[in-house]
């Protein structure tokens, strides 16, 4: 049985969930397995007064949180992390059950969180400030970095364990507590999640640190957004939700941590190796079936070798195994909804009456569920295909050709969005043009040479520019986003002595 996972994870005895209900009603939303369009589970939904319980319970979780010894944060951090890794099979399972990621996917999901739970340890005893000269006699300067408060946490459905690993373990150590507002396409994901890193918190001695609010974004969403006592909003999804949660965070002064849109492009040079860029290409195009951030969705291949590329990528189009995500050899999994097959109709037929050739795919998969045929679409000559300026969550990729570096790049370039991009190239010349110092190469938060798009490592900043939305989650120094930041000056000497000169006798 599908659902047998619901069971093993004690989600079929959780109050939040309703067993066999299988369509919306008021205050229960319906999670559906992509792949078969059957219902998993109900959830009740959060309402105005179930999430002031919630968001109280954060703000006074908070208030102890803080006070804990960064160290000792790590500690918890480290349980959560245990917890999460004695589930991992179970997790991985849910997140295939409920988005259809393939089996690989889903686990390797649930291991970046570990991974970013691991980083977040070590950091527990690195969250560094800077001591600066003072240019007065006995005096001193020092930065500190203190925990901001709540953080608001909104995931989408594509990573919907991933994403608020990078937030909540990086926001927690840092002396945060984290209200997660889920997907409500995968809310049994986040159920099952928030249960092992609030339990582990709490057997530790801490709570209120991980707790979860679900529902319709018109009463639990805008609530959030709208919220003083959430002094960051770390929001993930389409530009539009971006544009808004934007909007309305900044008109409170708030701060707002935004991952968007990507409409990503890969170069191909002449001298590229094509075995290692048709691999990387393919991985990047098709999988999460088309639906991360991070998909390639644009191919720019030099003329010279534009026929030789794509007869390699059409070969390995027709070797992919479409169909249930859980099942051996499988290595695209369906769309999320109904809503999203009709968006990848709809974007197919605008390029083919824009001229596009379809070379493969272009069509739903007649089975149940909501399966489609990854897509190979070659925009017509002169390099005009409108369609490819938006980014449809599906596995389509448009082909374009170009003649010179500094052409393909200004193509890359020219889209509204600005989060991953890459080069296939031999060339050190080519790639430093493509990683340009000045700016002039990608105008992306992510650039990679010799790989695909997709498959962030924890240990680099991720995000993007642009429509993308400008935030930075996971390593680096990103956990600055979720602390402030205070400059300290210290008269340990007996004279009343001020900056620049001045004097005031």
């Amino acid at each position: 049985m599908r659902t047998g996972v619901l069971q093993r994870l004690g989600l079929d005895s959780h109050p939040r969930v309703v067993m066999g209900a299988r369509e919306n009603a008021p205050g229960v939303a319906v999670s559906f397995d992509p792949a078969t369009g059957q219902p998993l589970a109900g959830v009740r939904l959060d309402n105005a007064e179930s999430y002031e319980r919630t968001l109280r319970t954060s703000v006074e979780g908070f208030k102890a949180w803080r006070n804990v010894p960064a160290p000792v944060r790590g500690q918890v951090i480290r349980a959560v992390a245990d917890g999460i890794r004695a589930r991992k099979d179970d997790l991985g399972e849910l997140i295939s059950l409920e988005v259809g990621k393939i089996r690989s996917e889903g686990l390797g999901e649930v291991q970046e969180t570990i991974d970013i739970a691991d980083f977040a340890v070590g950091l527990s005893r690195q969250l560094y400030g800077l001591t600066m000269p003072s240019e007065r006699r006995d005096h001193a300067i020092r930065e500190q970095w203190l925990p901001l408060g709540p953080v608001g946490v909104i995931t989408a459905f594509n990573f919907p364990h991933a994403v608020w690993g990078w937030n909540a373990m990086l926001g927690a150590v840092c002396g945060d507590s984290i209200l997660w507002k889920p997907s409500l396409f995968a809310p049994l994901t986040a159920l099952a999640t928030n249960e092992i890193a609030r339990a582990a918190a709490e057997r530790l001695g801490h709570k209120g640190v991980f707790e979860l609010v679900m529902g319709l974004d018109a009463e639990i969403g805008e609530r959030m957004v709208a919220d003083r006592r959430l002094p960051l909003i770390s929001a993930t999804g389409s530009c539009r939700m971006g544009r808004r949660v934007g909007a309305v965070v900044a008109e409170r002064l708030g701060r707002s941590l935004l991952e968007l849109g990507g409409n990503n492009a890969v170069i191909v040079e002449p001298d590229a190796d094509l075995a290692l860029a048709a691999r990387g290409i393919t991985f990047s195009a098709v999988g999460t079936a088309g639906q991360r951030c991070t998909t390639t969705r644009r191919l720019i291949v030099h003329e010279s070798i534009a026929g030789d590329l794509i007869a390699r990528l059409v070969k390995a189009y027709a070797s992919i195994k479409v169909g249930d995500p859980l099942a051996e050899g499988t290595l695209v999994g369906p769309l999320i909804s109904e809503a999203a097959v009709q968006g990848y109709e709809r974007a197919i037929a605008a390029a083919r009456a824009q001229g596009g050739e379809v070379l493969t795919g272009g069509q739903r998969v007649n089975a149940p569920g909501h399966f489609v045929a990854p897509t190979i679409i070659r925009a017509p000559a002169g390099n005009i295909l409108p369609i490819a300026r938006d980014e449809t969550f599906a596995p389509i990729l448009y082909v374009f050709t170009f003649k010179t570096l500094d052409e393909a790049i200004a193509l890359q370039n020219g889209v509204d969005q600005g989060l991953s991009s890459a080069i296939f190239t031999g060339s050190m010349r080519s790639a430093e043009r493509f990683l340009s110092p000045h700016g002039t190469g990608s105008d992306c938060g992510l650039a990679y040479v010799n790989l695909g798009t997709s498959g962030a490592e924890i240990g680099g900043a991720f995000g993007g520019e642009k429509d993308t939305g400008g935030g930075r989650e996971s390593g680096s120094d990103s956990w600055k986003a979720y602390m402030r930041r205070q400059t300290c000056t210290i008269n340990f000497g007996s004279e009343f002595t001020l900056a620049q000169g001045i004097r005031f006798e």
